[in-house]
């Protein structure tokens, strides 16, 4: 397992994101599950959600994954995913979305997640005929939701959705380009 740095030494420091490598797998496996428990999403790693979080193999295989390193230390790692692909959940014609951002809890609140968002942002800018920025939520994310929310994101609730056989309502949120 690598060591993370403390929220306040990230701060000081530089964050680059850059694709997935295999070796990077473990740790974004770890950050994944550990953000989710962290905030109390699932209540153990007994939900079947948390089996699709860990599988970083099978997301790598079928989605753009990311991750963000601070000073060699992979800290986050989002899938970047688009209309009809597989691991698409709310993406339309002329959108990219993005789904599984995951900040690791030593560190959260650094300006991780922030950075991989605008780095998102920016690359959807620059690619031909995508118009939007769009991603769900549970409703009961609200600290994602003050995160989208101040990068200019919407809520578009007619896009909301409900996880089948869960009691999970996910709202639907995006920034037009």
């Amino acid at each position: 397992m690598t060591p993370t740095p403390s929220g306040s030494a990230l701060r000081d420091s530089l964050i680059s994101i850059r694709p997935i490598r295999t070796e990077d797998y473990d740790d974004v496996r770890r950050i994944t599950r550990g953000a989710y428990l962290e905030a109390g999403y699932f209540g153990d790693e007994s939900h079947p959600y948390m089996a699709v979080l860990a599988d970083i193999e099978h997301r790598a295989e079928h989605a753009e994954v990311w991750v963000a390193e601070r000073d060699g230390v992979v800290v986050g790692s989002v899938a970047l995913t688009f209309a009809g692909q597989r691991y698409t959940d709310i993406a339309i014609e002329g959108e990219l979305e993005f789904r599984m951002l995951a900040v690791d809890p030593a560190v959260q609140r650094a300006g991780v997640g922030r950075a991989m968002v605008e780095r998102i942002i920016e690359h959807a800018r620059t690619l031909p005929g995508i118009e939007a920025v769009s991603l769900t939520s549970g409703s009961d994310m609200v600290r994602a939701h003050r995160l989208y929310e101040s990068m200019g994101f919407v809520r578009v609730p007619e896009r909301d959705w409900e996880v089948p056989n869960e009691d999970i309502l996910l709202w639907v949120f995006r920034l037009a380009l």
